[in-house]
């Protein structure tokens, strides 16, 4: 699903921070908009007037399938973040689909090695 930009709606941004709130995750801000990130790993975020999740690739085409308003994440026209899926309004304002997709993405990530941060090279 090619996410063409757009400005994030405040009730999105409101709604993703709530979501968040009682989740282990850390908050930090790309593209402007709240993404938050489990041992260094980003599991989700806000772009456009959607969600990003990170969902494992394996299991992509049978989210596909199901949740037939979800896409792949292109922020940028031929640039697919190939672990991460975008997720449109219809799937977060509803809370059984929103919660099975949102508990995959936190299940998969927490899964990956913690991502050590690299040291900047002196000079």
């Amino acid at each position: 699903m090619k996410a063409k930009w757009q400005k994030t709606p405040a009730e999105l941004t409101k709604f993703l921070t709530d979501t968040m709130k009682d989740i282990v995750a850390e908050p930090r801000k790309m593209f402007g908009y709240p993404v938050y990130f489990i041992n260094g790993n980003m599991v989700i975020g806000a772009f456009g007037a959607g969600l990003f999740l990170r969902i494992d690739p394996k299991e992509q085409e049978a989210v596909f399938k199901k949740y037939k308003e979800t896409g792949k994440f292109e922020p940028m026209p031929g640039r697919v973040m190939k672990e991460y899926i975008m997720a449109g309004e219809s799937i977060y304002r509803n809370k059984k689909k929103f919660g099975e997709l949102l508990s995959k993405a936190l299940n998969y990530t927490a899964s990956l090695p913690p991502k050590v941060k690299k040291k900047k090279p002196a000079g």
